[in-house]
């Protein structure tokens, strides 16, 4: 598909307007952390959300839903203020391979950077350099096991240095930090410039970006987000991941 670098900018322009809208919450992950109002509930919710965000996403959206309910509907309060027992409840949690054992440290290890690291926000903030939120996605994911942990859970957060293209934390990240006046995306962490930010890269995102040419490399992994975020960038230096919105639509709902 030729498009002129204009029409193509002119054709995803329309794409996000159409998809980046508050009708898109009703099928999206994103309406969990959209059921809270104090900002560190929705950090939290969104967090645990894009960590399971992966497969069908209404088992996705039900298996955070039960996730919030494990956790009394209030995230922010039980990640700070639990006690040993309450973790019980977590046990028999499950969506695909991140399980109950995965949920109970991930509290413990929120708890953690709630308590010494000055929160999620924070993390992110000192480790995101002028071009990229990549290495603060490594810090994080340091920072996350710097406390005693079960080995498996490592693989629930992404590392970018070691080739991921980190597709859920990007995820939550444009969550957390993009400026949306449409009111999908939060934008309550100020910060950290939208400028940095890249799109969640796969299966789908990769496929309509290659269609598009904004990607060539085959694999979806750090390397081929490195490009896309190029791509991206000169369609839109400002909020180049509203195009996350385009790229979505046009291949989830369009089948493009």
């Amino acid at each position: 598909m030729d498009m002129t670098k204009i029409e193509l900018k002119e054709f995803l322009d329309a794409k996000v307007v159409q998809y980046n809208n508050p009708k898109f919450i009703e099928s999206d992950p994103i309406q969990i952390p959209h059921q809270y109002t104090i900002k560190e509930d929705i950090e939290i919710a969104g967090f645990l959300t894009a960590t399971i965000a992966w497969g069908n996403r209404k088992i996705i959206i039900r298996n955070a839903k039960q996730m919030m309910e494990l956790l009394d509907n209030a995230p922010y309060d039980f990640v700070l203020n639990h006690k040993p027992q309450h973790l019980k409840s977590l046990e028999n949690f499950v969506h695909r391979t991140f399980n109950g054992i995965d949920f109970t440290f991930f509290i413990k290890a929120l708890h953690h950077i709630y308590k010494n690291h000055n929160g999620l926000e924070a993390i992110f903030s000192i480790h995101t350099d002028q071009k990229s939120t990549q290495r603060a996605i490594h810090q994080l994911k340091k920072v996350f096991f710097e406390i005693e942990h079960p080995s498996r859970t490592q693989k629930h957060i992404s590392d970018p240095l070691k080739g991921s293209a980190g597709k859920r934390i990007n995820m939550f990240l444009r969550w957390m930090v993009r400026k949306d006046n449409a009111g999908v995306d939060f934008g309550i962490w100020n910060t950290i410039p939208t400028a940095v930010l890249s799109c969640p890269l796969d299966v789908h995102s990769g496929n309509i970006a290659r269609k598009l040419g904004l990607l060539n490399r085959k694999q979806n992994d750090a390397k081929a987000l490195a490009e896309l975020d190029i791509s991206l960038r000169k369609l839109d230096p400002i909020d180049p991941v509203k195009y996350d919105f385009a790229l979505f639509g046009l291949g989830v709902f369009e089948k493009f």
